[in-house]
């Protein structure tokens, strides 16, 4: 009898039954999420495929393909007319509401205890899993530590950042001054950022740890492919998926703190014995990276747990996602940008020009200064920025006010758990913001800079220079965003563009590069750009430069 029923559940269990009962299943999770998400104001128009069962269903298998056309068609529809809309999200996550312009600033107004920037970022990132538990992913202290010391010692990291960024270049581009190489561009970013990023974090032996940057990136890779995945579950398995999906962090993890660990341990040694009196260390002066500053910032506080070199290891992983990810997709963007440009109009020409002339007025090395009077090679930056922008929205915030938020102007209420966001595709391709928005102008904010700075003194206006001045790379704005913009402003984007700067003129300077007939095209994946990591660029190293 036993034997008979077994084989009766055997034989029902057919793949298809199997599958049409798991598909169930999915889709009851899927309607059974939908009873947690906020509900916002009818109000407020829509994009996608409307409201109602099938219409959800529809917006949710369409996310991937169609969010940034949604994004668009809300953006003419409503943003210009100072309207927000509602824009569909991936299965797991509520809706986004896209802020128009005009209301930027009511948005960054809010406290971070009514309208939080972390929470969002850790729901966008699923933190609590990607970056190895809640503990870590419940406060910004990362961030903290970058805001208070970063900044005031960037300066003194330049010469550096400017040393790796030699070695890089070399090593990802080649030192050949007689035959003309063939290489993919998105393995040559590849092969800069790690270690110059690193070296401001863990410093000079250990960024240039191959293992070590491979596990990195391998890192970075790992949690964009988890977060597409987690995207498309419903939020009530995430609980289970989350954990077993964040598996390879783990492993990614300890290859890579195999080779931190060590000199973690050995700077908390160092520093204890410093701070000891120590005789053998009088004249010992701790390295200024990150590893130096979270050290100094847990003493200073009495944050001991901080204090692990476990703990300082995992503060590391959200700084290499933010820092290696954005800056390889814009390097790689803003050299595409330039190589496919008219080469009539002397792009590269020009900002070779004025690197070299700058770089040898500043004696041969880049300094603070030298790198701000890079203004041709500023301005190619952020107009690839703006026109080769790496993602459809940005500045993503999250309710979290039981209350929520009102907004008398638009006449609607929000209530816990909404998020809202701004148009990053819609502002950056704006003709009204940016006269021929769809065309890469290079020199679009140099000119004008330029001009200015070739005025004699008693010509100047110093209104006119400061709102010049403030058309740089990295000032935020309603308008310019790439950074974010507020108080929560890319903390780390100052050293980011010296790093960009660098790198290019380094490459100008020292290769010549062969134009490209027209730009590779990139895809959307939801609300994010996927470059052509196919793309291959040709150069040589100019003779007399080894």
């Amino acid at each position: 009898m036993a034997g008979s029923l077994h084989a009766q559940i055997t034989e029902s269990l057919t793949p298809g039954r199997v599958f049409s009962s798991l598909f169930i299943v999915f889709v009851g999770l899927l309607i059974l999420d939908h009873t947690w998400k906020p509900t916002y104001p009818e109000n407020i128009p829509v994009v996608g495929y409307g409201k109602g069962t099938v219409a959800r269903f529809k917006n949710f298998y369409y996310y991937m393909f169609r969010y940034r056309d949604w994004v668009i068609e809300g953006y003419k529809k409503y943003n210009k007319q100072n309207r927000a809309f509602v824009v569909p999200a991936a299965a797991s996550r509520a809706p986004d509401i896209i802020l128009p312009q005009s209301l930027t600033k009511w948005l960054l107004e809010y406290p971070d205890s009514v309208v939080s920037a972390h929470e969002a970022h850790n729901d966008v990132l699923y933190s609590d899993y990607n970056f190895l538990g809640k503990v870590y992913a419940d406060d910004v202290w990362h961030t903290l530590v970058i805001h208070k010391s970063l900044a005031r010692h960037l300066s003194t990291l330049i010469p550096a950042i400017e040393e790796e960024v030699s070695v890089a270049v070399d090593e990802a581009f080649g030192t050949d001054t007689e035959d003309w190489k063939t290489l993919n561009l998105w393995d040559a970013w590849l092969t800069i950022v790690p270690p110059v990023t690193n070296r401001m974090l863990v410093g000079e032996g250990v960024c240039r740890t191959k293992e070590f940057c491979k596990a990195m990136v391998s890192f970075v890779d790992q949690v964009i492919l988890n977060c597409f995945a987690l995207h498309m579950v419903p939020q009530t398995i995430l609980p289970i998926l989350g954990p077993l999906i964040a598996l390879p962090n783990w492993w990614l993890w300890r290859k890579a703190s195999k080779h931190s660990l060590p000199v973690i341990r050995k700077r908390l040694d160092d520093m204890a014995r410093k701070e000891a009196g120590d005789p053998a260390y009088e004249s010992w002066v701790a390295p200024e990276d990150f590893i130096t500053w979270d050290i100094r910032m847990a003493k200073a506080e009495k944050k001991f747990f901080e204090l692990d070199p476990y703990v300082i290891s995992k503060r590391l992983l959200p700084i290499q996602f933010a820092a290696i990810h954005t800056t390889v997709i814009t390097g790689h963007s803003i050299v595409l940008d330039l190589l496919s440009s008219d080469p009539a109009k002397g792009y590269i020409e020009g900002i070779r020009e004025e690197a070299e002339r700058v770089l040898r007025e500043e004696g041969g090395s880049w300094t603070k200064n030298g790198l701000s009077r890079l203004y041709r090679l500023d301005s190619a930056i952020r107009e690839s920025q703006r026109l080769s922008n790496f993602s459809c929205t940005l500045m993503e915030r999250k309710v979290i006010a039981k209350e929520g938020i009102t907004n008398e102007q638009e006449g609607w209420h929000l209530p816990r758990g909404t998020f809202l966001t701004v148009n990053l595709e819609g502002l950056h391709h704006d003709d009204e913001l940016n006269p021929n928005a769809r065309e890469y102008d290079a020199f679009r904010t140099s000119r004008k800079r330029e001009e200015y700075e070739a005025k004699p003194q008693s010509e100047r206006n110093l209104d006119e220079g400061l709102r010049l001045k403030n058309l740089g790379m990295v000032t935020t704005s309603d308008a310019h965003l790439p950074f974010g913009h507020g108080r929560h402003a890319c903390p780390g984007r100052f050293f980011v563009a010296h790093e960009l700067k660098m790198v290019v003129a380094n490459l100008f300077l020292n290769y010549d590069v062969k134009p490209l007939a027209e730009r590779p095209k990139h895809q959307w994946v939801g609300v994010t750009v996927v470059p052509p990591v196919d793309a291959k660029i040709e150069l040589k190293r100019r003779k007399g430069t080894v």
